[in-house]
């Protein structure tokens, strides 16, 4: 399998889900800027151009962070990456990993933005931003990992985006929970082996 990341970007938690399941995959770095990999031209992996992309053993691709995860907790359930389908459980774990798709990934994603200025941007971290790390710090106050005491696939995706608000100046140190999941997530020997993996860049 082949796994097509931007250091520091979303991918970091499929790559996490996989090393959690102890799966072998090559990582093959996309130019976010250019879509080019060593490989040539990352829009005949996928012509949406976003990343990451899981290319699989049989040449079918899939696309879209929470889907990826979902596919990687199915392939290998050993790994209990989440549970089991059918049981509401399962549905919980969706509701969260999709929580963190759209309301903080996306979110995020404004901060980033070359379209949006300066001041906008704080005024939509106050505005909006806020309220949600708040939800997360209160769960996470009473919750070791999203779904309780153990680790599943949407941890890695919390966690990924959640180290993105410190590259765009915004302050979550005062959620004491979410700064006491971060430190339980960073002694993970698959999220210590992503983020090696990935590079300098891929650090704080």
């Amino acid at each position: 399998m082949k796994l097509y990341f931007t250091p520091g970007s979303c991918g970091l938690a499929a790559q996490i889900a996989l090393r959690e399941a102890g799966v072998a995959v090559d990582l093959v770095k996309v130019d976010f800027g250019t879509k080019r990999t060593a490989e040539g031209d990352y829009l005949q992996v996928n012509p949406k151009g976003f990343i990451p992309s899981l290319k699989l053993e049989s040449g079918e691709v899939v696309t879209e962070n929470a889907v990826i995860l979902q596919w990687i907790a199915d392939a290998y359930p050993g790994a209990s990456l989440l549970p089991p389908m059918g049981s509401m459980e399962r549905y919980r774990a969706l509701e969260w990993l999709n929580y963190v798709a759209t309301d903080l990934h996306k979110g995020m994603a404004v901060m980033f933005s070359g379209f949006i200025d300066r001041d906008s941007k704080v005024r939509f971290a106050e505005g909006n931003l806020a309220s949600r790390f708040e939800y997360v710090d209160d769960h996470l106050a009473n919750n070791d990992y999203v779904l309780g005491d153990q680790f599943s696939a949407v941890d890695g995706y919390l966690y990924n985006v959640l180290r993105w608000p410190v590259r765009v100046n915004v302050d979550i140190s005062v959620f004491a929970g979410i700064q006491a999941y971060m430190r339980r997530m960073e002694q993970r020997p698959a999220v210590i082996a992503a983020i090696e993996a990935e590079g300098p860049a891929a650090k704080y």
